[in-house]
């Protein structure tokens, strides 16, 4: 008989709130149709990290289809205690073709209708935060017309 372990449990990590700006719009490429969308600032709420996320990262989108996006956000969060925090997250945002098409225009969708989940990696250079780099998150997405709202989890 074999037997398999237990699950992973997940514990909540933190709601970050990420300000976005307006697409620029790159074109239709072999890897798909490209966005870069900029990364203006935001906030990041939770028992084990919290601070602020810093302006100056972006979120590269590579739209593969008229119901599939790839997304791959690189940014900067710099926690309420000063320590700086490197974010890549990468994911996938899938709907149907209005819904995607509608949220690729800026209008709002529910979130509900649309399947968004990420896989963050964090890089930290502070002693207190080195958990960060060495274990794996999830993240669920919801994509408003001016925000990104995110929360990660920890997985044991």
């Amino acid at each position: 008989m074999t037997t398999y372990p237990m699950p992973p449990e997940l514990q909540h990590l933190a709601t970050i709130i990420v300000d976005v700006g307006p697409p620029q719009e790159v074109g239709v490429t072999p890897g798909g149709r490209r966005r870069v969308i900029p990364i203006l600032g935001g906030t990041v709420q939770g028992a084990l990290l919290s601070g602020k996320v810093l302006s100056g990262g972006a979120d590269f989108q590579s739209i593969r289809s008229d119901t599939f996006t790839d997304i791959h956000a690189r940014y900067v969060i710099e926690t309420t205690d000063g320590e700086m925090v490197y974010v890549e997250n990468t994911g996938i945002r899938t709907g149907s073709a209005a819904d995607i098409a509608a949220l690729a225009q800026g209008r709002h969708v529910d979130p509900a209708r649309i399947y968004f989940r990420s896989y963050p990696r964090f890089e930290t250079a502070s002693p207190r935060l080195d958990w960060l780099n060495t274990h794996l998150f999830l993240g669920i997405g919801a994509r408003y017309p001016d925000r990104v709202e995110l929360n990660f989890f920890l997985v044991r």
